[in-house]
């Protein structure tokens, strides 16, 4: 059996984007939601949680980090945003403004994700010709 590191990158990117899909879907559903009484703005939480998995040392290459992550344990994670906050009577915390901006921001960041795997692939190609 090969044992390669070749798709360490794709890996955490392939997890990166399964995150941001899952932002996008908690934006949707505040969107959804911005004239719902009482509701609280959802988020995922996944760019801590990469940053905890690659660790802090800045004397390891980011290879070595990459290749330390285990992707089994590093997922988004749902979370209610400012549950006890809430500037409007009807106890809604979702400002659609600020909602409309960050799903313009995952969007791009989802793109740059697919992009950025697509890349790797293309690198594997190149590297098998």
């Amino acid at each position: 059996m090969i044992r390669t590191n070749a798709f360490d990158y794709i890996n955490v990117l392939d997890k990166a984007a399964d995150a941001a899909w899952l932002r996008n879907e908690a934006i949707a559903n505040n969107i959804a939601n911005v004239d719902t009484p009482g509701y609280k703005r959802q988020d995922v939480a996944f760019e801590s949680e990469l940053r905890k998995a690659l660790g802090n040392s800045s004397y390891k290459p980011m290879d070595e980090k990459v290749s330390e992550v285990r992707t089994s344990e590093l997922e988004g994670k749902p979370y209610t945003d400012y549950s006890g906050y809430s500037y409007r009577l009807d106890g809604n915390n979702v400002d659609i403004e600020n909602e409309n901006v960050m799903l313009a921001e995952n969007q791009l960041k989802y793109q740059g994700l697919l992009t950025s795997i697509n890349q790797e692939f293309t690198n594997l190609q190149t590297v098998m010709k």
